[in-house]
């Protein structure tokens, strides 16, 4: 009888090795296992004292076990880093359970299991509405933001997950958390120091100026909030803060400047701008883009009565426009004997809303242009109207066509 010989490389010298006291059939040229003994260690088993293979054995578990114990730790360590509540800490453990059941992230890479016990801490603190940022968890785990957003995405994917949007007055309460300017420092000046609840309440303001302003929609959130806290931090003592520039505030802060976070600013400065020139106690004053910053608060609190007066400039336009409402530059409920735009009527030649115009909508300010509609004929067609001899000759195409119209034309 021949020898047995290795099924992988051929090789005839096997030799038996004792693995865990269990003896197993072994290669010596490739270190194949041909055949392996049998424990009785598997958890339901061992009651019945059955004997199974090392594959289906607690040994075997023991190491998927370690790789799960090892991420549940680090969920936990993160959620004690954050100072998050218990339930929150459980909530994240059992998302990180079942995300690593699947096939999705059962065999991805160390990598992605870290991001993934900071996606399901941030999935937790997404549903109980608690302000955590994606780029606060980044952080924390050194990961890039793409791996942590497609990670994130899969999890929702694969648990079927439905996570609310952070908003922004909860994205405004995180990004001030962590100023430097609410904390006395020997690095920064005592003029610069703000109180915390201020800062928030003026912040917040300016950020919902923003959105009603349109400069929100479809854009990052950052540079607005940045634009917004840099604003509203010099608004409330302009004196000693009016000569510091974003970037050295950024600095002083402790965080990082965004590159739009500059156009965000001047945005918001020609809307203050164009709010301050409706105010009638502000008309007397030569305002520009840093004396303006004196009067955010008077600004802040009359923004609902300027963004109304911005839409019905707009519908004093559309009538003067309109066909059969007087003469093009005077709104026909507006007495010609006045002369003034005090009842909101905008005179001939300007855009749309006036110096408001920057609160309106762009679907407002920018129309698209409309395909006129066909003028309607004299007569109604029905489609019953008879059909002339030389009307249907166009129609036919080729030479049976004509001559089984001529042979049906003479039997009629």
């Amino acid at each position: 009888m021949a020898a047995p010989r290795c099924p992988e490389c051929g090789s005839a010298s096997l030799v038996e090795d004792a693995h865990y006291a269990q003896q197993q059939l072994v290669c010596a040229s490739c270190g194949c296992v041909l055949a392996e003994g049998l424990l009785t260690t598997t958890y339901t088993d061992e009651e019945h004292l059955r004997e199974v293979a090392y594959s289906q054995s607690t040994g075997q578990k023991e190491q998927l076990s370690r790789c799960l114990q090892r991420g549940i730790r680090r969920v936990q360590d993160l959620c004690k880093v954050l100072q998050l509540p218990a339930a929150f800490e459980d909530t994240a453990v059992s998302y990180f359970q079942r995300a690593l059941q699947l096939p999705a992230f059962h065999l991805c890479s160390l990598e992605k299991k870290e991001v993934l016990g900071g996606c399901c801490v941030l999935v937790t603190c997404r549903e109980h509405n608690w302000p955590l940022s994606m780029g606060t968890v980044c952080s924390l785990l050194y990961a890039r933001q793409e791996l942590f957003a497609s990670v994130f995405l899969s999890l929702q994917k694969e648990l079927q997950l439905s996570v609310p949007a952070l908003s922004l007055a909860d994205l405004v309460t995180t990004h001030l958390s962590s100023f430097r300017l609410l904390q006395p420092s020997a690095n920064i000046p005592a003029a610069f120091l703000e109180d915390r609840e201020r800062l928030l309440g003026r912040t917040l303001g300016l950020v919902e100026l923003s959105r009603q302003a349109w400069l929100v929609t479809g854009r990052h959130p950052l540079p607005v909030l940045t634009a917004a806290a840099f604003l509203a931090w010099q608004s409330l003592r302009p004196g000693p803060r009016l000569c510091c520039p974003l970037r050295r505030f950024c600095r002083l802060a402790g965080v990082e400047l965004p590159p739009p976070a500059h156009l965000r600013l001047r945005e918001l400065l020609e809307v203050l701008l164009a709010m301050a020139s409706q105010l009638s106690w502000l008309r007397g004053f030569k305002l520009d883009k840093k004396t303006v910053v004196k009067h955010v608060g008077d600004l802040l609190q009359h923004r609902v009565f300027l963004l109304r007066k911005a839409f019905r400039e707009l519908d004093g336009d559309e009538q003067d426009t309109a066909p059969g409402q007087g003469s093009p530059g005077q709104d026909p409920g507006c007495p010609s004997s006045l002369g003034t735009q005090a009842q909101g009527c905008p005179p001939a030649g300007k855009r749309p809303g006036g110096p408001l115009r920057l609160l309106l909508p762009p679907c407002l300010l920018h129309p698209r242009k409309r395909l006129r509609a066909p003028a309607p004929s004299a007569v109604a067609l029905t489609g019953d109207e008879p059909i002339s001899d030389s009307e249907i000759e166009q129609y036919l195409r080729g030479p049976e066509e004509l001559q089984a119209f001529r042979k049906a034309k003479g039997w009629l």
